[in-house]
């Protein structure tokens, strides 16, 4: 059993390095960026690489890989997202640079413990955009369900990772990425959910008995 626990960084870390390609191939494939968060791309660029400094203090050298992975391909959905989006929006642009400059200062500061207090309230706000954004949006095409798939199972596993090393910055880490990825993978499933229901329905109303399909005239 140990060394299931001892292995979930690794398994993390799997999960993490590819976890931003889906995304950037959902973009690129739909054309869209409809329901994705430019402010979450960014914040989570920020955020891991405040990671990758709490990890290499930590000694969590697995960790490090996938943190690097992750801060360069979320930058660079970030980028894309702009791109396709008329440009970066300067409000979550000056509070992604603002948060950016609280990282640098409170690691500076306050060392390991002090960043990774930090970074459990970093998470939090990392994935509220992601979550605000496909809930307020009619329009859920663009969102990854891949991406965020592979940010569940990462997250669960440091979730599971932080239970057993009593380390409370993982789990809170953990409980609060595995409930983000949970509500946005709801919510990216709802219109395909609903899709597949009309056409079920339309099925079944043309199997009655004495129904007959409606016949469309030629024009």
């Amino acid at each position: 059993m140990q060394t299931v626990f001892v292995l979930l960084p690794l398994a993390a870390a799997v999960l993490a390095v590819p976890q931003f390609l889906p995304q950037l191939a959902r973009v690129r494939s739909a054309g869209t960026t409809a329901g994705v968060s430019w402010s979450w791309a960014a914040l989570t660029s920020v955020n891991n690489a405040a990671w990758l400094g709490y990890f290499a203090l930590s000694g969590f050298w697995t960790a490090i890989v996938p943190a690097v992975s992750a801060t360069i391909l979320s930058g660079l959905l970030a980028v894309v997202l702009a791109r396709r989006g008329g440009g970066m929006p300067k409000r979550p642009l000056l509070l992604a640079s603002v948060w950016a400059v609280v990282l640098l200062t409170v690691g500076v500061a306050f060392g390991r413990t002090g960043l990774g207090s930090a970074l459990t309230v970093a998470f939090l706000l990392q994935v509220t955009p992601s979550v605000w954004t496909v809930y307020r949006s009619g329009d859920t095409s663009g969102v990854s369900r891949g991406t965020w798939l592979l940010i569940l199972g990462e997250l669960l596993c440091w979730g599971v990772f932080g239970l057993h090393e009593a380390d409370p910055r993982l789990i809170v880490l953990g409980v609060t990425g595995v409930t983000a990825s949970l509500l946005v993978l709801a919510r990216a499933c709802w219109p395909r959910a609903g899709r597949a229901a009309v056409r079920r329905l339309a099925k079944r109303r043309n199997r009655r008995p004495g129904h007959e399909p409606r016949k469309v005239c030629p024009s």
